[in-house]
């Protein structure tokens, strides 16, 4: 007999050998009819696993994320089989699941794939789901699992094959195909009801440049149909609210293939908005006991071998940058962090000058390829809200909860409410990824812990998500559309202070090691700004927006008192311009709706004549004849209502 502990806590106890589908079972028959995945100690399995040992079991259905990536993983191997009778020849590389979906890398040698072929590949992979081909696991030598694919003539497979060791190799079988997997699958292709391919790609096995160029097939796929649709519909307001068209119709920010990509140039307008998010943030760490510093753009590399960034992330930098001088090399900034440990190393420290706040729109460098760029959400420069803390370990619960109370600051004052805090640790079986003692792992890991649960969040735990020099705790955001952004990070960090050797004299006159917390609200600015642009529709928070009013007036004759109404409006500080150009009304207002502009202003006979304005509101909504400071007190009401007031 075993006992398997499931996730409240009871334990059940069974014959050695039940599957995770019999457990479902026992709990309930309804109950088993949803469950799709299961995870074991730790360990994706099939629904069919026979367990022999005691453990922990998890039952995924559709509504977990985890079943949602058996399903899409699955539906990956279907577009697989369906690749495979329609094209002859086709070499699969790589399938798995991802955030949304799935895909597949294919080599489709002289063929080629449009989306002009996706109905046929649809129509083929649904008549295969409609099957109801069990998935089944089976294991193979590296001997055979090798000579299967060479005889197939695909390298692709064999590489892979290459790097796993004997005895750990396993495939997949359903139907009549068979595919290289690790497992994680739905019990049966008949749960899949709905398919969607959605795109096309150009894709560089294994992300090296120097490889050949794949086709990557991206799809999605659902239980019912009904769920296929509303995706899809979702998908078209995505594409209406897609940042990169907002940002070239509200004139904010651009890119010039001269300048270079994945380098984003700020117009006027974008300018002016992250100024005012910069402004917005400084102020609160103003109030929070932060000190604003500059650190350079370059670094000798040295700096970043110290920290031990350019070990982990020197592939994805860019290369070192020589001087006239013999061997001396710098690089473009990766990272503000070790810039900062030299700030504080700069001079010496007792414990009553802890904690030290240190605060700074950094501005780093990053190498993308080329294919993974994309608008503002990933680019090759980018400025961080980066923020170091050094204190002494009594000062680290407060310190940690108080930038928490910073980062909800921010999404409050922006509108996003809905939110999941995640608890990041390391992977205890890849200790190789990380640096720094385990002792000083699980006191970071505590206290991360520890203020998640004081502060009453709604959090969950990421294993093997940590940083390679710290625990952390990221912040989930779901946007209008229901999509998961990561915004906002918090790590704590006792590996930079022994790299960098810093100190600080304390209450025994002995040295100490201070504990670093690293911080961004924000994250990235370009990054942020391209979400609260899709997450807002364009349509920012009142005291956000580059321009809050636009006056049009009537004609030519009241352009006067136009100028008049715009003197006073700025004198209650409210930002505001005068379309005075030879255009009827009507295109004024049309543009002004375009431009998403909060209040529009019309100045006719009737304004002048009783010294009030007309307000129409964007969306339509008018507001009648008032005074400007009856128009002031609406403006500062409505920015009341979404820029908090910070501590």
């Amino acid at each position: 007999m075993i006992d398997i502990t499931l996730p409240d806590g009871t334990i059940k106890t069974f014959e050695k050998g039940t599957t995770p589908m019999e457990v479902a079972k026992n709990i309930s028959e309804g109950f088993a009819r949803n469950v799709i995945s299961a995870r074991f100690n730790n360990e994706t399995i099939e629904t069919t696993t026979p367990i022999n040992i005691d453990g922990s079991l998890i039952l995924y259905t559709w509504t977990n994320d985890e079943g949602k990536k058996a399903f899409w993983h699955s539906t990956s191997h279907i577009l697989a089989q369906a690749i495979e009778e329609l094209y002859p020849g086709a070499k699969l590389s790589i399938g798995p699941a991802i955030e949304n979906g799935f895909y597949y890398d294919v080599d489709f040698e002289d063929n080629t794939i449009s989306e002009k072929d996706f109905k046929t590949i649809e129509n083929k992979m649904i008549e295969i789901a409609r099957g109801k081909h069990d998935f089944k696991m089976r294991s193979m030598s590296k001997n055979d699992a090798l000579t299967l694919y060479k005889s197939q003539n695909n390298e692709y497979k064999v590489e892979l094959i290459k790097n796993l060791e004997d005895g750990t190799i396993t495939f997949c079988d359903h139907s009549t195909f068979t595919d290289l997997c690790r497992g994680g699958h739905i019990p049966n292709t008949g749960i899949i009801k709905a398919v969607k391919l959605l795109s096309v790609a150009g894709a560089y096995w294994r992300g090296d440049e120097n490889n050949k160029q794949l086709t990557r097939i991206y799809g999605i796929s659902f239980p019912k149909q009904k769920e296929l649709t509303e995706y899809l519909h979702l998908l078209e307001e995505a594409k209406k609210r897609d940042h990169r068209k907002l940002g070239k119709e509200l004139q904010l920010f651009t890119f010039s293939q001269k300048v270079g990509q994945g380098l984003p140039l700020w117009l006027p307008k974008g300018a002016a908005l992250r100024e005012r998010l910069e402004n917005f943030l400084k102020s609160a760490q103003k109030k929070a006991g932060y000190e604003m510093v500059v650190t350079p753009h370059i670094g000798q590399k040295e700096l970043y071998e110290t920290s031990g960034h350019y070990a982990k992330y020197g592939e994805d930098s860019f290369q070192p940058i020589t001087t006239p001088k013999e061997g001396e090399e710098f690089l473009l900034k990766p990272m503000n962090c070790p810039h900062h440990c030299e700030i504080y190393n700069s001079s010496q420290w007792s414990y009553k000058d802890l904690p030290k706040r240190f605060a700074e729109f950094g501005t780093v460098y990053r190498y993308e390829q080329s294919g993974e760029l994309h608008g503002l959400t990933r680019v090759r420069g980018f400025t961080q809200d980066d923020a170091h803390i050094f204190c002494t370990p009594d000062q680290l619960d407060k310190e940690f909860k108080d930038v928490i109370d910073l980062v909800l600051y921010v999404f409050g004052s922006l509108g996003f409410e809905n939110f999941t805090a995640q608890v990041s640790l390391r992977d205890p079986e890849n200790p190789d990824k990380y640096i720094g003692s385990d002792e000083n792992w699980k006191k970071a890991e505590d206290a991360i812990l520890n203020a998640a649960i004081d502060k009453g969040l709604n959090y969950v735990v990421e294993t093997g998500e940590a940083a390679f020099y710290g625990p952390k705790l990221d912040f989930m955001v779901k946007d209008a559309l229901g999509r998961q952004w990561q915004l906002g990070t918090i790590q704590v960090d006792y590996t930079l202070p022994e790299r960098f050797d810093l100190t600080y004299k304390g209450s025994d006159n002995e040295l100490h090691r201070p504990i670093m917390i690293h911080r961004a609200p924000f994250g990235s600015m370009e990054r942020f700004i391209a979400i609260l642009l899709e997450h807002t529709g364009g349509n920012f928070p009142l005291w956000l927006m580059p321009e809050q009013v636009i006056i049009l007036s009537l004609s030519e004759k009241y352009e006067k008192y136009a100028e008049k109404v715009l003197n006073s409006l700025e004198k209650h500080e409210i930002r505001a311009l005068v379309d005075n150009r030879n255009e009827t009304i009507g295109k004024k207002i049309r543009e002004a709706e375009m431009n998403k502009i909060p209040f529009m202003i019309i100045i006719g006979e009737n304004e002048e004549n009783e010294n009030k304005i007309s307000v129409r509101q964007h969306g339509g909504e008018d507001l009648g004849m008032i005074s400007v400071d009856k128009f002031s007190e609406i403006v500062d009401n409505e920015i009341k209502k979404t820029l908090k007031t910070f501590k």
